[in-house]
């Protein structure tokens, strides 16, 4: 008989994984993997956390949200017209004191951009708020200037990490960056957390191994040959529903680490990050939503400021320049 789960994950926000017949664990991704990193592939089993394993003292979570504010159009001197976003972005860090048991916000920061292809264009100020110009290449069509909001975005987690970091903890901290790290791996100590599965890299055989997972075991550490690169893991939390791929996060370090840094890292996150899993009846999200991070984006969504206010704003800034 076919068993039939329920997923905690609202459905508003799509799945905890994609399953359709394009995308999803379904699917499988064209890197070349190596598997054989930490185990050989034939001898790949699930990872109970080991009691030699001591958590750090301090964790850090870093996470960062976004809002498109208005779409633009410029009008060329020469008649050509060029599509613009406005758009609001925040960054922080939430600062876990594990020996303590003290969370509290290390720091955030809101910046605001226009981001468009127009030769002229420059710095847009609505009201009380300024909107920094940033060029992109190309023809700078409105569909794809959204994406174009992410670089700036990611150097703003950049800086505001490594000044949360700047208190000094002995090198005993823990980085988690909520999504891929990309362009973040030169940071120490650092883990990049993917809570949605999009894409299936293990071949069948060790797909089972991930399914199999118990909550708070992990599977061997392997390598990835995408663009970024990295050694990566897959993580059961508790308070999964009990569907195979429930409850499941990836997780990837920087290529730049030894392979032995590595395990150490993943026997890490194995350690510390089930205590951090939200529970369904709090979080639409859960378990992979993670308890800090949830708290650190209903913060940063309430900086960005009211939507229709700097919409207003916008609108008569452009009016003005006409």
């Amino acid at each position: 008989m076919t068993r039939m789960f329920v997923d905690a994950w609202d459905p508003s926000y799509g799945a905890s994984f994609e399953g359709d017949s394009s995308d999803g664990p379904a699917s499988p991704s064209s890197a070349q993997v190596d598997t054989d990193v930490e185990v050989p592939a034939d001898r790949w089993a699930p990872i109970d956390v080991s009691s030699r394993v001591r958590c750090p003292d301090v964790v850090f979570l870093v996470d960062g949200v976004r809002r498109n504010d208005a779409g633009l159009w410029t009008a060329e001197e020469d008649g050509m017209s060029y599509a613009g976003l406005a758009a609001s972005y925040a960054a922080g860090v939430v600062r876990c004191d594990l020996r303590n048991g003290v969370a509290e916000l290390a720091g955030a920061r809101v910046a605001r951009g226009l981001f468009t292809a127009s030769p002229s264009a420059e710095d847009l100020q609505a009201g009380s708020v300024r909107y920094e110009v940033h060029r992109v290449s190309g023809t700078g069509e409105a569909s794809k200037l959204p994406a174009a909001v992410q670089a700036p975005l990611t150097a703003l987690e950049i800086d505001i990490s490594g000044a949360a970091r700047d208190g000094g903890t002995d090198g005993a901290d823990l980085l988690v960056v909520d999504g891929p790290l990309r362009n973040r791996r030169q940071l120490p100590r650092t883990i990049g957390y993917v809570k949605t599965q999009q894409k299936q890299y293990l071949p069948a055989a060790l797909t089972t191994v991930v399914t199999s997972l118990r909550p708070t075991q992990r599977t061997p550490v392997f390598q990835m040959g995408t663009v970024w690169g990295g050694w990566s893991w897959y993580l059961r939390l508790p308070g999964a529903s009990g569907a195979p791929w429930s409850g499941i996060v990836r997780i990837e370090c920087s290529p730049d680490l030894t392979p032995a840094e590595a395990i150490e890292l993943a026997d890490l996150s194995s350690a510390t990050l089930p205590r951090f899993a939200s529970s369904s009846y709090k979080d639409p999200r859960a378990p992979q939503n993670l308890v800090p991070i949830a708290g650190l984006e209903r913060r940063l969504r309430g900086m960005l400021g009211d939507a229709r206010v700097l919409h207003r704003a916008l609108t008569l800034a452009t009016a003005r320049s006409r």
